[in-house]
């Protein structure tokens, strides 16, 4: 396992304005502080960043996420490169090089191209000042060559690099209690905590509190550690990392 790797996943309610999609750059600011401070401090940290398709839909005068696929791949593609835009001009402020890597699911189907995967990523994190960061090749991704979300995308690239932990970033502070509204800390069971979810998800997003819970489920079986945060407190980070802070931990199967 590489021990102080850390994936990172943001998602598009995060990245974007809820009004209209376009994106944040305050939010995009403030999460790429966070993580030049951790990579300061010495974490080695992997982002898997959603946004792209939920940023392109303003150049298209849209006003919610794109059903037909043709439309939602050519906002991929202009979303992408703003998204890449954004994430390159504020991490250079902090000294951090980002790299972009597109995915398919194909790319990690068979172990010949997940190997190539692999070794892409570990040439990039043996660079202590370059960030991966990862999305789905969404401008070219059908239904089969799709991972389902990023959420899923995440916990899959970790296991394939020997992450030790995932953070998923999203609009609330981790699992929420229904009953009380209090945060769960800590989960030692997933099934157990199966009643609290609400799948709820934005107009630009794609994923909701299911499709988490089933990327934790994987990840945890994997024996990777599993955080859900608020991605619009980045700061709260460094916390986590050193095992407190606010979220909703997973713990890892064995």
């Amino acid at each position: 396992m590489n021990s102080d790797l850390t994936v990172i996943k943001a998602g598009t309610g995060v990245l974007t304005r809820s009004a209209d999609g376009t994106l944040d750059a305050d939010a995009i600011a403030s999460l790429a502080n966070a993580i030049a401070g951790l990579i300061d401090h010495g974490h080695r940290c992997l982002l898997v960043s959603s946004g792209a398709v939920g940023s392109g839909v303003s150049a298209f005068g849209l006003a919610e996420y794109p059903t037909d696929t043709a439309t939602r791949q050519a906002c991929a593609a202009v979303g992408q490169a703003r998204l890449m835009q954004t994430y390159s001009g504020w991490f250079a402020a902090a000294g951090v090089t980002v790299a972009q890597v597109l995915l398919t699911a194909a790319d990690l189907a068979t172990p010949d191209r997940a190997s190539l995967v692999s070794d892409t990523l570990g040439r990039l994190l043996a660079e202590p000042r370059v960030l991966p960061i990862i999305n789905e090749n969404d401008s070219v991704a059908v239904e089969e060559l799709k991972f389902g979300d990023n959420d899923m995308l995440s916990v899959r690239v970790a296991r394939l690099v020997g992450a030790r932990r995932v953070v998923l970033l999203t609009s609330v502070d981790g699992l929420l209690d229904p009953d009380t509204g209090s945060l769960v800390p800590e989960v030692g069971d997933i099934d157990s905590v199966l009643r609290m979810v609400r799948d709820d998800k934005g107009r630009f997003s794609m994923g909701g509190m299911a499709s988490k819970l089933a990327a934790v489920r994987f990840a945890v079986d994997a024996g990777i550690e599993t955080h859900i945060a608020h991605g619009r407190h980045p700061e709260r980070l460094a916390a986590i990392l050193a095992g407190g802070g606010v979220s909703t931990r997973f713990a890892p199967a064995g």
